[in-house]
Formats: C-alpha cells, sequence, structure tokens
C-alpha cells in the first residue's frame, strides 16, 4: 500500500513503575535506561518531516503488557517498537539483538521471551489466556512477519552500526524471532530490541551514561 502521509511511531519504554525490569550492575534498572533512550529516540525523530511520535509511557509508571499494543491500536500507529535492556546470569553475555513476533524453539529466546512475558501473571491472565493470545496474534499477525522482520533487520543494522562507530567490540546478536506478549495483538509491524545486556560490567555501565543512550537512539 501506499506510505502514509505521515508516519505514527509508537515508541515503548518497556516496564515501569511497581515493575524495574532487570536489575544491573551498580543496581542499575531497566525501566530507567529504556525510559532514558525512548527520550532520546523521541527528540531525534520528531526532527524528522512527517513523523509522530507517542511514547507509552513518558514517566515511571506501571502499564501492563495489553494496554501498550492497545495503545498503538488507538493511536492507529503505523510501527510500533518496544524498548528493552537485556540480562543474563552470565554477566559475560553482551550484545544487541532485536526480536519480532512468531514461535521459535531456541532455549535462549524461549528463556528470554518467558522473563519478558512473566508480567503478564500480574495482569492476572493465566497462561491457558496468554497461549491463546499468542496463538491468535499468529494467525492475526502472519501477514505483517515480512514487515516486522524487515523492520527488525532495519533497526538492528542501524543500532549495531552506530554503537560500533564508538565502541568497536559490540556483539552483533542479530534478528531473532520470539513469542514476546508485548507484541501480541499489535496491529502494526512491531518489534522488541533488546539494546544490551544491563547484567554485562561494561555494558551495565554504558548503559547509565547518557552519551551511551543517545548513540543506541541514533
Amino acid at each position: 500500500p501506499a506510505a502514509p502521509e505521515r508516519l505514527k511511531i509508537v515508541l515503548d519504554p518497556g516496564h515501569g513503575g511497581k515493575d524495574p525490569g532487570a536489575i544491573g550492575v551498580g543496581g542499575i534498572q531497566e525501566k530507567d535506561v529504556v525510559l532514558a533512550i525512548a527520550f532520546q529516540l523521541r527528540d531525534q525523530l520528531r526532527a524528522w518531516p512527517g513523523v509522530d511520535i507517542v511514547l507509552t509511557r513518558d514517566r515511571d509508571v506501571f502499564l501492563s503488557l495489553e494496554e501498550r499494543t492497545a495503545l498503538a491500536n488507538a493511536e492507529r500507529a503505523d510501527l510500533f517498537v518496544s524498548i528493552h535492556a537485556n540480562a543474563s546470569p552470565n554477566s559475560r553475555s553482551s550484545g544487541i539483538e532485536t526480536y519480532y513476533l512468531n514461535n521459535t524453539n531456541d532455549r535462549a529466546t524461549l528463556r528470554l521471551a518467558a522473563m519478558e512475558n512473566g508480567l503478564a501473571s500480574v495482569t492476572g491472565h493465566r497462561r491457558r489466556d496468554r497461549d491463546v493470545s499468542l496463538l491468535l496474534s499468529s494467525l492475526i499477525q502472519n501477514y505483517k512477519v515480512p514487515e516486522s522482520a524487515a523492520l527488525a533487520d532495519s533497526v538492528q543494522r542501524g543500532l549495531v552500526g552506530s554503537v560500533a562507530a564508538r565502541w568497536p567490540r559490540v556483539v552483533d546478536l542479530g534478528v531473532k524471532q520470539g513469542p514476546f506478549y508485548v507484541l501480541v495483538g499489535a496491529g502494526m509491524p512491531c518489534i522488541l530490541v533488546e539494546v544490551s545486556f544491563v547484567t554485562n560490567p561494561e555494558e551495565g555501565a554504558r548503559l547509565a551514561q547518557s552519551v551511551y543512550q543517545e548513540a543506541i537512539a541514533t
């Protein structure tokens, strides 16, 4: 279809409020890091002609996973980007990766999805309800998979390139697919970006710095 006259992008800083997300080195909290990155990205994208930016949250508040995509649908957004910071029991794990909604048998992806989807229990949804929602979403989103995959590839390449220009040792973990509940129900191409590992000493320290946040947003 023809491109819209104006492009509306919904940026979703993950977690917030009573849900801090992953806790990293020095006590850094994922919810704070991703909100700061979302602010940087919003300000940069607003300078582009014909682009409108909406944030699912602009302060430290809790939003259910369902509310995030519901807002994007209500805004009739063209793109939905959920921003997260990764975590691992292995403090040496590092890198940047981008996901789009689909099924997978990859154990590492399923572990990450389970961590990100864990908040769904707070919303009162039982496991069966979540499984049904994921199944329905896989049917609804089937025609958007190529668009979401293309968006994920473009964002991943741009993100890694921007960070690598200053920190050459950045690890490119690539584009992957996974059953992320926050993407369920989105009526537009949607992706989830894991910008770095808060549990890695080097990346966690950099994530707390505005210069690194700006490089990610660029």
